[in-house]
């Protein structure tokens, strides 16, 4: 079992480092909706003997709930109690996104009190997101990352402050992921990659993982006629280009912007090892969805309408005029809003969404490679 308690999570920089230089990639599962999704994914990591990782971004959970309507503390109670149900430890409780958009001392100051939340409710790793802080007026690499690589200190050397001497896993972030410009999607530049954690090592700050601009977009993805189309733009090329630079500094990738990504472009095309981390999000939403439409239509209805009723002039604005697109970018929003009714569905609906997400989780396990490695740790 772990240190933090019978089925708890371990600390992520011993999960990150044991298995840095395996063929492997572990999954990271942002599940918004909680009831059985969790169970369902822990039991196919028992199954498989597969570590795993559970995380909610500060965007999905922060001190007031975020649009899922858990706490820190909430999340961290509803995976333990699943954890202990299932009877797993091998597991990471990740706090994702944790974005700083503007830098200021006021928003800094917020993001420590969402920090301490979660160390205080046990989580074992942190991913923080300044990428947002690049700097386009400055001509040089590193000074176009400066405030990147400033808030991403301070926030690191809070974190260690607070843990007081407890070991945690530590990932950060270069390259806005999904930002676009006229040419398109903006990528993470090698030379960028490697100056920031070089950087950051200068300033005894040491991430297992990097998360980069690659070519992924967070979310469903749609085409012009507003049906969803598979998420294949991921660029390996760039990805094992950038993950061999920074390989000799003990970093691998953090891969955002998994949903949707064909389980056969994983298993035939990710630079296991180099990517050791794989986020998927939307895709749990979007099954919870796809469950709630067969076996709790009413709720499903109120869900979708509602979706549209709150956010169709907002998407029209963006050009986003399909009512399924609609509703495939926004509902993560009615989460918070329904919440009470989606944790109260019955019985015979938990059971399937369990179901559902034991055995799409034994498919990512196996493309990912990550079988047998939570023996390993």
């Amino acid at each position: 079992m772990s240190e933090s308690g019978e089925c708890g999570p371990m600390p992520g920089n011993r999960v990150f480092e044991a298995l840095r230089n395996e063929k492997s990639i572990i999954m990271a599962c942002n599940t918004r909706i909680v009831p059985g999704v969790v169970k369902g994914i822990f039991r196919a990591a028992k199954k498989l003997d597969t570590a795993v990782i559970f995380e909610l971004a500060k965007s999905e959970s922060d001190l007031k709930g975020g649009y899922t309507g858990l706490t820190p503390q909430d999340y961290s109670d509803a995976v333990h109690g699943a954890a202990r149900e299932v009877g797993f430890s091998k597991w990471v409780l990740h706090a994702d996104h944790i974005t700083v958009k503007k830098g200021t001392e006021e928003e800094i100051e917020d993001v420590k009190k969402l920090i301490e939340a979660q160390i205080n409710a046990g989580y074992t790793s942190y991913a923080i997101d300044a990428s947002f802080l690049f700097d386009l007026d400055e001509s040089s690499v590193v000074g176009q990352l400066q405030r990147n690589i400033d808030v991403t200190t301070k926030l690191a050397n809070f974190i260690k402050e607070k843990m007081g001497g407890r070991e945690f896993g530590l990932e950060c972030e270069v390259g806005e992921i999904g930002k676009k410009n006229k040419e398109g999607l903006v990528l993470t530049k090698v030379e960028e990659a490697a100056t920031f954690i070089k950087e950051l090592n200068a300033r005894d700050i040491h991430p297992q993982l990097l998360a980069i601009a690659n070519g992924s977009t967070h979310g469903n993805i749609y085409d012009e006629a507003g049906n969803v189309i598979e998420q294949v733009s991921i660029n390996v090329d760039m990805t094992v280009e950038i993950a061999k630079e920074i390989e000799p500094l003990g970093v691998r990738i953090a891969q955002h912007g998994i949903t949707g990504t064909p389980l056969r472009f994983i298993n035939t095309r990710f630079p296991r090892g180099l990517i050791l981390k794989g986020n998927v999000g939307t895709f749990w939403m979007n099954l919870a969805w796809e469950v709630f439409d067969i076996y709790e239509p009413e709720l499903y209805g109120d869900i979708f309408n509602w979706t549209i009723d709150t956010y169709k002039e907002a998407a029209e604005k963006k050009g986003i005029t399909k009512n399924n697109e609609i509703f495939g970018k926004y509902s993560k929003f009615a989460i918070k809003e329904f919440k009470d009714r989606i944790y109260s569905v019955q019985d015979e609906t938990k059971d399937v969404l369990e179901a559902k997400a034991y055995a799409e989780a034994m498919m990512f396990f196996k493309a990912f490679g990550s079988v047998g490695t939570a023996s390993k740790l």
